[in-house]
């Protein structure tokens, strides 16, 4: 039997180059790898800095990964380092990492050629998990123009703010809107200030803005159509945008009731704040979980808020998002399938939907793997830096979730210590079992079953 090859195929520059790779997540994690090598060229380039010479190779190594991986943990500050030159780079870095590899080279496919080969079809539904959807075209249109529509809609109400409020030219106010809209949109976390965002803590209109675009892209693409189809009917939801809306509220109020509790009276964050600014930098704190700016010092924050955050960011955003973490729709699963057990049924349901065992395999494998990955980088961590157990969890969490938020103990870890959270950026971005199904030829079934034998737990 003979297999035709489908026309359009060749038509994916990416193909070429991996086409021997037997399965779509090694692809993801080929071209992430080649993009940030590229992106690590270029601000290697000394027309990158703002200083005469170059940055070091394991500088630009990880501002390409914190910026590809849609992180924003640096190592040097942002503004006073680069130029704009190396600034626009950076944000070309994060806004393909965000918005995904794949789903740009199959934009890409479609604008040359107008068609869609198979495999082209093939690697862009495994970054943009549309796997099923009939026409995939319409998908990756819809995923650019949310992202641009989103972006562009921030950036005018932050140009506007910083031209009107911080007497910014206009050029330079579009400048600062253009690149800190993408940052929130794609949950990259740079900002061009050396305190991120603290000198704007009082002002709503670029925290809620910024807040707003984070929201918007740590949903999940899928999440986000079908409540604009259906936002009206939340009994016709999926079972996976119900529980995305659903953890994510949960989350969002819970964090922001805590931080309120805790850092109330902290004189070195909310204590000398206004009522309402102090409910402002709780909600803003508490939705950066995945975005990885702040309003408040992070290194001033009480330890019970520190444990909190690292909660939060471990969790990360919805699937399919620019954000990181094991995915709330893992928690949220997670969290069915023991109410199930202590209940003593064996089906998990939700939503009137009997969930497969396939997917409570993926939520508990993704949920382990991240743990121990955080464990053991933080305990390696403790071991080459001087650092305190509590500083190098939240960082490696951090990298982890591809949060970006820190307590300033980044540029000072040892260049081991940075090569560690390098890989730990590269792995939450793209994912503990795409990476797995990367490193893996070829699926195998066995085709045998074993008695089965009762084991004690607990």
């Amino acid at each position: 039997m003979r297999v035709r090859r489908e026309r359009g195929g060749p038509a994916l520059g990416f193909t070429g180059l991996f086409g021997r790779f037997q399965h779509p997540g090694q692809v993801v994690v080929g071209v992430f790898a080649l993009t940030i090598l590229i992106g690590t060229l270029l601000l290697k380039m000394p027309v990158s800095t703002d200083t005469p010479g170059s940055v070091d190779w394991l500088t630009a190594l990880f501002t390409a990964t914190s910026a590809v991986c849609v992180t924003g943990l640096v190592v040097v500050d942002t503004a006073s380092t680069w130029s704009t030159f190396g600034e626009v780079v950076i944000a070309l870095l994060f806004q393909a990492g965000g918005l995904g590899i794949m789903t740009l080279g199959t934009l890409f496919a479609l604008l040359v050629s107008g068609r869609l080969g198979l495999r082209a079809r093939l690697l862009a539904q495994a970054e943009s998990k549309a796997l099923g959807t009939p026409n995939l075209r319409r998908v990756v249109r819809n995923v650019v123009l949310f992202t641009l529509t989103i972006e562009a809609m921030a950036a005018i109400v932050l140009t506007v703010r910083f031209a009107t409020a911080y007497d910014h030219d206009l050029g330079r106010a579009i400048y600062l809107g253009a690149f800190h809209s993408m940052s929130a949109f794609n949950n990259a976390g740079f900002a061009l200030w050396p305190d991120s965002l603290v000198r704007f803590a009082t002002d709503p209109w670029i925290c809620l803005t910024i807040a707003l675009a984070v929201l918007a892209g740590a949903l999940g693409f899928p999440v986000v159509f079908e409540l604009w189809r259906q936002w009206r009917h939340p009994r016709r939801w999926s079972v996976l945008t119900r529980i995305t809306v659903g953890v994510t509220a949960v989350l969002l109020v819970a964090g922001t009731l805590i931080f309120l509790a805790t850092e109330w009276n902290n004189p070195r964050t909310m204590g000398p704040l206004a009522d309402w600014d102090k409910l402002l930098a709780s909600f803003f704190l508490t939705v950066m979980r995945t975005g990885g700016f702040n309003t408040v010092d992070l290194s001033q924050l009480n330890p019970s808020s520190w444990l909190v955050s690292d909660l939060l960011m471990f969790i990360g955003g919805g699937s399919a998002s620019t954000a990181g973490g094991i995915k709330v729709t893992s928690l949220g699963l997670v969290i069915f399938m023991v109410w199930t057990e202590m209940r003593g049924y064996a089906d998990v349901n939700i939503g009137h939907r009997q969930i497969p065992a396939t997917a409570q395999r993926q939520a508990i494998a993704i949920t382990l793997l991240g743990v121990s990955l955080v464990a053991i980088s933080t305990y390696l961590l403790v071991v080459i830096s001087p650092h305190a157990l509590d500083q190098v969890l939240f960082e490696a969490i951090s990298a982890f979730g591809t949060v970006g938020m820190s307590l300033g103990i980044t540029a000072g870890l040892p260049a081991a210590g940075q090569l560690l959270l390098i890989v730990l950026m590269f792995i939450g971005r793209t994912g503990p079992l795409t990476l797995g199904s990367a490193l893996a030829l070829r699926e195998r079934d066995r085709r045998y079953v074993l008695p089965q034998e009762h084991l004690i737990v607990g």
